[in-house]
């Protein structure tokens, strides 16, 4: 088999996001470094993205992924703001990631929204690699 024919496979873009007012980025740079740690290439908006800017930077990096930190309370405003951007931009190939200080009773209705998981304060760093992992390679052979 000729070199030509092999497609080396490209590393897994995570678009790494703090949309809305929160402050407070240790826990977004902490699972941004895991990821790139564990070879994913990694884009990291910085604090005070609105859902425009966030969903703009996934379509310009061409991200496998977007990860959502907040810890502000207003879950349920922007997560469905973002995932209804990505929606109306034609993107349904993106896995969408929330992490941060979610109640466990809105959980179900983000999941109902599109996002692919939640991951709450304590979550293992590891565990969101492997669900990144997991999840881009299902989607990538659908």
């Amino acid at each position: 088999m000729s070199s030509a024919t092999v497609q080396p496979k490209s590393k897994i873009r995570v678009v790494v996001a703090k949309p809305g007012l929160d402050g407070h980025d240790r826990g977004a740079k902490i699972i941004a470094r895991a990821l790139r740690d564990a070879g994913m290439e990694v884009i990291y908006t910085g604090l005070h993205q609105t859902p425009e800017q966030i969903v703009e930077t996934v379509i310009q990096e061409d991200a496998d992924a977007v990860g959502l930190s907040i810890l502000s309370g207003a879950h349920m405003t922007l997560v469905p703001r973002v995932v209804e951007l990505l929606r109306e931009q034609g993107i349904d190939d993106v896995l969408v990631t929330v992490g941060g200080t979610i109640p466990a009773e809105d959980i179900p209705e983000l999941k109902q929204l599109g996002v692919a998981e939640v991951f709450t304060p304590g979550a293992p760093t590891q565990a969101i690699v492997d669900f990144i992992r997991a999840a881009t390679a299902a989607h990538s052979t659908d």
